[in-house]
């Protein structure tokens, strides 16, 4: 389809001696204008005719790679006609016999064909070879492509690339000949052609399918493994591949395995002022006396240049030297070459078309004039992806000159405003629905709003939020909330309206730690509609008072994504101080009920901590592991809490497999148990989360709950410690609309009047 370019130099007739140009035609020139291809070629009506000048001329067309070949011809009376023949552009490429529409796409993108480019030999060869490694990596054996090309108007062409699979290898066996130090799941562990596991579907189990394109670089990978064990003169030989009539493979590797070394001296070769040898000596992961392990080498070096980065230097260079001393002794040495500090020319932003520049820049730590630091750098990509603004983000370093750089932000939006609804259905609460209408970057200010309302068979609640993280680009925050909710908390027909708002002002500290305080004022109307119950369940739920409260609090938060966190701490610590006005009823007083002589003031603690681990780094594969715990206790002075003010558990955000609030400690009222709410609680969770489709943006996290609520003496009787635990699996969709929660749990130890929860979802939450 393609011609190989060739040079030929046509003369018709004689040409004159000193003779000149007087016409210049151009034959098949279609994209470029005549006067562009005469600035190109050089030459022009009225320069003297010569072989070498048009042969010259020749060549700089072509070097402009527009055309696939260029030929020239003099006719008499000076005339030079040119003949182009140009390379097609691309009209469409498509792959057939391979994946979805979807993956072929991306395939296509990968192989480097845009509709519109022009194409060469290049470029096709280039895209043949991303095809076929492609097919090698999801082991097909003895794959074929046919390339099939149609003229699509003038000057175009559509590509079809028509792939015949061959059948997948599957590997049965992996021989490794003469291991003695490690075993076989030793050095299969890090391998990507591994032997086919039992239940090899399954996640976190290997199907064996093999990824013929990686098998030379699995050699440098035993050789790895054996060098973090510190074996680092182990050599391994090219891989042997039998493949039998069934594609079924064999894989042989030859080992000769060496010594084994442990860590001599270390030392570190530096002079950058600032930069005390001593204190880095101490961050070192390599001990001396230890066995040599070269991941923990790497990681010294990654150190060694954050930690001189960070004092300006962005292009320091360390270089490991390493030195035998005699047959199992190795000397290290780290020679740092700083080179020049750099300071930040400017800092371009990209792909933010709602978000406003100004609040992009706030979570960026360095400005245009600031010296470069390499954790400031790190800090801030994690603080775009805490913001929950963007689906992806990146921030790369453009070097200018040896002291200065841009930074090039790039950002790709999410859906931050939604309509979303979520639900789910229990035995207690019934069918619950919740909707709400919000957006986390209202016309892209960085301001958080919401307008929500939750409805089940038990409750309704009304909620409107409205908070701005950073007041006029300050580190000052603000934040209001108004509520109304209404809650039947038994059958027999107790219920409660409250009816409140908070205001609160928070700060940023030392970057990652944030401390608020605020105001809170509810008006609480208890009241039991049956008349039927027991005088002590009239008692217990037909409180009304109002409750004024000082909340403060301190938070920390060095997580790197908003939704799906997978490095980073997230822990709180809060306080509330509450003051109850109201009169309390006569009944309250009576010592068989007690004795209370009016409400009682309390202060309320909580406490929250999540931990996030991805686990890419280590087994190239996206698990990510979450420990979630939260603590509350009530300490009130002498006098009557109302039950509303307990504390309950029960549900998404503690022990999930229970109904909401439903877990509480009980009092006895007649033949009726009454839920009257703890003043301690403990819950925690451990979660495995992993991928399900990159694509659809969904994952699966298995995870096992369990918490504990206690109460101390109340109306005159003790409590029990009540322990739950749940195990289940949580569907997590990034969906267009915002993050959704579909979550299946099972209760681990229900007891007779539990009400547990086998299903709920929701909307707009954290993973």
């Amino acid at each position: 389809m393609i011609k190989k370019t060739s040079l030929l130099w046509m003369s018709i007739g004689s040409i004159l001696i000193a003779q000149n140009i007087t016409k210049i035609e151009y034959d098949g020139l279609h994209s470029l204008s005549p006067n562009t291809i005469a600035e190109i070629s050089g030459i022009k009506v009225g320069d003297t005719l010569s072989e070498s000048k048009i042969k010259e001329s020749v060549k700089n067309l072509l070097e402009q790679k527009y055309f696939q070949d260029v030929k020239a011809e003099t006719k008499s009376g000076g005339v030079v006609v040119y003949h182009f023949v140009e390379k097609p552009a691309i009209a469409n490429a498509q792959i057939t016999g391979y994946g979805s529409d979807e993956e072929s796409k991306k395939l296509i993108e990968a192989m480097g064909l845009k509709r519109g480019e022009l194409l060469d030999d290049a470029k096709m060869q280039k895209a043949k070879e991303v095809l076929q490694a492609k097919l090698a990596q999801d082991g097909i054996y003895d794959a074929s492509v046919d390339v099939k090309s149609e003229v699509v108007g003038e000057g175009s062409v559509s590509l079809t690339f028509d792939v015949k699979k061959g059948e997948k290898v599957k590997i049965s066996n992996l021989v490794f000949n003469g291991i003695d130090a490690l075993s076989e799941s030793d050095l299969e562990t890090n391998l990507v052609n591994k032997e086919e596991e039992f239940l090899g579907f399954l996640p976190f189990r290997n199907d064996g399918v093999a990824n013929l394109s990686q098998l030379e670089n699995d050699v440098f990978r035993i050789k790895d493994t054996y060098m973090k064990h510190g074996y680092i003169d182990a050599q391994v030989s090219k891989p042997r591949v039998e493949v039998d009539s069934k594609n079924r493979a064999t894989i042989e590797y030859n080992i000769i395995e060496g010594n084994r070394y442990k860590v001599g001296d270390i030392s570190i070769i530096q002079s950058v002022e600032g930069l005390d040898s001593n204190v880095l000596y101490e961050g070192l992961s390599l001990k001396k006396g230890k066995y040599f392990n070269i991941d923990k080498m790497r990681k010294d070096i990654v150190y060694l240049q954050e930690q001189t980065a960070n004092l300006g230097y962005a292009f320091a260079n360390v270089s490991p030297q390493m030195g035998k001393s005699g047959t199992d002794v190795i000397n290290i040495q780290y020679v740092i070459t700083p080179g020049t500090k750099v300071t930040i020319n400017d800092v371009l932003i990209s792909g933010n078309n709602e978000t406003q520049d100004s609040v992009v820049r706030r979570y960026i730590y360095l400005a245009p004039g600031d010296q470069f630091s390499q954790t400031d750098l790190k800090d801030s990509k994690n603080a775009l992806g805490r913001t929950g603004f963007f689906e992806k983000y990146d921030i790369q370093t453009q070097k200018l000159t040896d002291d200065k750089m841009n930074l090039l932000v790039n950002v790709k939006e999410a859906p931050t405003g939604s309509f979303s609804i979520g639900g789910g259905y229990g035995s207690y609460e019934g069918f619950m629905v919740n909707g709400s209408i919000s957006d986390k970057n209202i016309f892209g200010t960085g301001i958080d709003t919401s307008i929500g309302i939750d409805y089940s068979q038990r409750s309704t609640n009304y909620n409107l939020h409205l908070a701005n993280p950073r007041i006029w680009d300050s580190l000052y925050s603000l934040s209001m909330d108004l509520y109304k909710k209404e809650y039947d908390y038994d059958n027999d027909g107790y219920q409660i309206d409250q009816t409140g708002g908070s205001l609160t002002v928070g700060r940023e500290f030392m970057r990652h730690f944030y401390i608020y305080g605020g105001i809170t004022y509810s008006d609480n109307q208890s009241d039991v509609t049956d008349i039927s119950g027991n005088e002590l369940y009239k008692l217990l739920y037909s409180d009304k008072y109002k409750k004024a409260a000082g909340v403060l609090g301190v938070k920390f938060d060095n997580t790197d994504d908003y939704y799906v966190p997978r490095s980073g701490f997230i822990a709180s610590l809060g306080v509330e101080v509450a003051t109850l006005n109201g009169e309390l009823n006569d009944d309250h007083k009576k010592p068989e009920n007690g004795g209370y002589t009016d409400f009682g003031d309390f202060v309320k603690f909580n406490g929250r901590f999540g931990a996030y681990y991805g686990l890419r780094d280590l087994i190239d594969y996206d698990l990510i592991l979450r420990y979630k715990a939260r603590a509350n206790w009530l300490n009130a002075t002498d006098g009557y809490v109302p039950v509303a003010e307990r504390l309950l558990m029960g549900g998404i955000g503690s022990v999930r497999g229970y109904e909401t609030y439903s877990i509480s400690p009980e009092i006895l009222d007649g033949t009726e148990y009454r839920r009257v709410g703890g003043t301690k609680s403990f819950s925690n969770s451990i979660e495995a989360s992993i991928p399900v489709s990159e694509e659809a943006k969904i994952r699966m996290a298995f995870f096992l709950d369990y918490g504990i609520i206690g109460s101390d003496d109340f109306y005159g009787r003790s409590y029990d410690n009540i322990d739950r635990a749940s195990g289940g699996v949580a569907v997590e969709w990034f969906s267009p609309f915002g993050p959704i929660n579909f979550i299946f749990a099972k209760a681990i130890n229900p007891q007779d009047r539990d009400e547990t929860s086998s299903f709920e979802f929701s909307m707009g939450t954290k993973f």
